[in-house]
């Protein structure tokens, strides 16, 4: 224990070993926040899309990005109608309600998309509106009218008729300056979107939501389905440590186990394991990983299964047999053998520490090895359908060709993220290695 606690301390002269250290912190912290923060079974549900991310722009780029430039580009505005106070008139069989909703435009940049979200309760029969949208500078375009069912959804932004007579999209062209030019420049100020709405029943009522959608949204920004990115960038942590970290142990543990039960036991044991070793050596790991993701499954928990069923009997068993060799003649050994040690005491208490504090530092550069292994998987197109991970982002924007489009906040972040992880273990690992393995230890 004292040449461990010494190994640790002597760790602190490497600065290599600190950012390392602090890089893997850094990760694990968040990868704890993510669990308590955001739980597993919410993150599923979250990242299968559907009405959680309606609210948000899509295929937005991060806020910060705009910050930098001072760009000036919209955010998502949201004008609620429970938040407006409505004007209503009576008559016979019905009402009329007047609802002005109002925003307050100050960006520079247009919004990226316009939608207005109804919902109809207690309605026997549909409840007709009409939409009028008021300019600051006072000029009235008729949206048109259209009977509201108990959830609707109307788009303002895929009006083509609207678009034609503005000459162009709604959600620029209601808001350019008039006589702009071929360049529209936007019109600043406070905008109405006014709902008269027809009721023909005393108990109904009409709710919904004004969605102006940004050009930038969040720390991560969002994908062509509205999800925002940031909640697979920190769940991918999480599964990419635990992926890694599993699969490292796994494949380290039961190799060492086997090269030393080999070692001792020598004779027919030894030849078995070897040859085993052998035939495992010239099998193709992605590629098997490929094949029985495409026939079988993509469930990351059957491919980390397959990764330390087939890392057991890996190349590492043949470094570990020369390594414990040595070890099996040592006196202490013998000694150990004379006052009855058992076999299995003498393999996991005598042999396989000797080894262990030479094979730390690989265990720790081999767990990123594998963190990119997921991701590739998944970029391939073979990763977990339902998990939020990096790889999975990357596969996303690979198929939305966001590189091509621009987006290039898509493929930097978990990019950024693969990365610190592989260069935080790293360095760790490189210089535990020369710590603890007396070849490179300095004179």
């Amino acid at each position: 224990m004292t040449g461990w606690r010494k190994g640790l301390l002597e760790l602190r002269k490497y600065p290599s070993a600190v950012a390392g250290m602090l890089i893997i912190a850094f990760l694990v912290a968040l990868s704890v926040y993510t669990v308590i923060a955001i739980p597993y079974t919410q993150a599923l549900d979250l990242w299968r899309g559907g009405d959680h991310w309606r609210l948000h722009p899509s295929n937005a780029a991060p806020a910060w990005v705009d910050t930098i430039t001072r760009g000036g580009q919209a955010r998502t505005t949201v004008v609620s109608i429970a938040d407006t106070s409505m004007e209503q008139e009576l008559f016979e069989g019905g009402r009329q309600v007047r609802i002005p909703l109002e925003i307050d435009y100050g960006y520079r940049g247009f919004p990226s998309e316009m939608n207005l979200f109804l919902r109809a309760r207690g309605h026997d029969r549909e409840p007709f509106v009409r939409m009028t949208w008021v300019t600051p500078d006072g000029r009235e375009i008729a949206l048109g009218g259209r009977r509201i069912a108990r959830e609707d959804r109307v788009s303002i932004s895929q009006n083509l008729t609207l678009e034609r007579r503005l000459g162009h999209v709604p959600h620029i062209g209601l808001l350019k300056q008039p006589d702009s030019g071929p360049e529209p420049q936007v019109l600043q100020g406070r905008y109405q979107l006014v709902l008269e709405a027809v009721i023909f029943d005393d108990e109904a009522t009409i709710d919904g939501d004004l969605v102006l959608y940004g050009q930038v949204h969040g720390i991560a920004g969002t994908d062509h389905q509205r999800r925002d990115l940031l909640l697979a960038l920190l769940w991918g942590t999480p599964v990419a440590l635990a992926f890694g970290l599993i699969a490292a142990v796994g494949t380290t543990i039961t190799t060492l186990v086997i090269a030393a039960v080999g070692v001792w036991f020598g004779g027919l044991v030894d030849a078995v394991i070897q040859r085993l070793t052998e035939i495992n050596m010239i099998l193709p790991l992605l590629p098997i990983l490929v094949m029985v993701g495409t026939l079988y499954s993509t469930s990351i928990w059957l491919m980390l299964g397959i990764v330390v069923a087939l890392g057991i009997f890996s190349a590492g068993i043949k470094m570990y047999r020369a390594m414990l060799l040595p070890i099996r003649e040592a006196a202490y050994i013998e000694a150990a053998r004379a006052y009855g040690a058992s076999d299995t005491r003498i393999i996991l208490r005598y042999m396989i520490p000797r080894i262990l504090p030479v094979l730390i530092p690989t265990f720790v550069t081999l767990i990123p090895t594998f963190v990119f292994l997921e991701a590739s998987l998944a970029v391939l197109g073979l990763g977990d359908p339902v998990l939020p991970t990096w790889g999975k982002v990357l596969n996303d924007a690979q198929a939305q060709s966001a590189l091509y489009n621009e987006q290039y906040y898509w493929v930097i972040s978990p990019a950024i993220l693969l990365m610190l992880t592989g260069l935080g273990f790293a360095m760790l690992g490189f210089a535990m290695d020369r710590v603890f393995n007396p070849r490179l230890r300095s004179v």
